[in-house]
């Protein structure tokens, strides 16, 4: 009994030799990539666009590196590519994307969908994404959850001022965006807007009545894409602004909105809607403070774009008139420049300006604030 017992287990071992034996003879070794110089980088291929491609090395970490530089690329990974100008749908089933094991000679991506099958030559600029099969497979059938795929910033800023005057001044903002799918070689199905900026301040100064300076917006937005560029907007905006003497007017607005730039570096929205715009006042001298109820419109452009050295530009303007009071219009207009620090951080500079032409008498029409401050992006 005790050697049938132990031939059992020499049995075993032995199988379990082969078996890991196997696996180490069958396991893909590391991607290499080969430079014009004769260089090589040992490591895992990540993704690619149709200038450089993004290389994880094991003593290096992640690297971007163009593709002018690169004379061949060695790896067993499972892409797709999707080429410049291919713009899929959720679900949809795609046959005009090349799928399989990928390598890289005289500029042109061969991708094998089978082994022993033909391989599809793809010239470099040509694809627009080259992205891992698994990755891609994901993305055309996943349902993201409510808390996936934010980005946005958050900024805070604030001057302080001890002496004769006491003055105390903080803003802040918080701005993100939601766009599903994230990927832009998918067709843009809905987005989600959040915005809120704030500025309070107080001057203080013995045997003198304080003066405060008060202005907030918040915005929620949501939009529904009828294709790539076009799509339906609801939107509900709150500004208080103490300055002007207006102590709340909500917006409520319905419209359409146009993509008419949407590249790497830049992005600009035009969007009309018409709209429910209801006005009160701060009271003046004991007053019943005055409300406004106005149907109206909302014309704006958002315009985003990249500049060199990470800085990125965002402005904004909007016009608001009244069809049942021509004297009853209003405009705003921001810019935000954000400058990178250091990672995730960034300092910043913006302009906010406001025109309400029907202010409570005593105030006047326009309300300017500059800021300064530090910005944190979340991705």
């Amino acid at each position: 009994m005790h050697n049938s017992w132990k031939a059992i287990r020499i049995l075993l071992l032995s199988a379990s030799a082969v078996i890991m034996a196997n696996a180490q003879t069958n396991s893909p070794g590391p991607d290499t990539i080969v430079f014009l110089n004769g260089d090589k980088l040992a490591g895992h291929f990540l993704r690619s666009n149709g200038a450089t491609v993004t290389f994880k090395s094991d003593a290096l970490g992640d690297l971007t590196i163009d593709w002018s530089k690169v004379k061949e690329l060695e790896t067993s990974a499972k892409v797709a590519v999707i080429r410049k100008g291919v713009k899929l749908r959720k679900k949809e089933v795609p046959s005009d994307v090349p799928q399989g094991t990928l390598a890289m000679q005289d500029q042109k991506l061969q991708v094998t969908p089978a082994p022993g099958a033909p391989a599809q030559s793809i010239p470099i600029p040509d694809s627009a994404v080259v992205l891992d099969q698994g990755e891609f497979q994901k993305a055309l059938s996943g349902k993201p959850g409510f808390f996936s795929d934010w980005k946005g910033t958050i900024t805070l800023g604030a001057t302080v001022v001890q002496a004769t005057q006491d003055n105390r001044t903080f803003n802040g903002a918080v701005n993100l965006v939601r766009a599903e799918p994230a990927e832009n070689w998918l067709n843009p199905s809905y987005r989600t807007l959040f915005n809120f900026s704030e500025s309070y301040g107080e001057l203080t100064q013995p045997a003198t009545a304080t003066i405060k300076t008060s202005i907030f917006h918040a915005a929620v937005e949501q939009d529904q894409y009828f294709s790539h560029d076009v799509f339906a907007f609801g939107q509900a905006d709150f500004d208080h602004n103490y300055s002007q003497g207006l102590y709340l007017q909500q917006t409520y607005s319905g419209g359409i909105g146009w993509t008419a730039v949407n590249t790497s570096k830049q992005e600009l929205d035009l969007k009309a809607s018409m709209s429910y715009i209801r006005q009160e006042f701060v009271s003046v001298a004991n007053e019943t403070p005055p409300t406004m109820d106005l149907i109206g419109s909302v014309f704006g452009e958002h315009y985003n774009r990249k500049l060199p050295r990470g800085v990125v530009l965002d402005q904004s303007l909007t016009a608001t008139p009244a069809w049942n009071n021509s004297s009853a219009y209003s405009a705003a207009f921001s810019t935000l420049l954000t400058m990178p620090v250091y990672k995730h951080l960034s300092g910043s500079t913006g302009v906010i300006d406001t025109f309400l032409n029907n202010p409570t008498p005593g105030f006047k029409k326009n309300s300017f604030l500059f800021t300064l401050g530090l910005t944190y992006a979340l991705q």
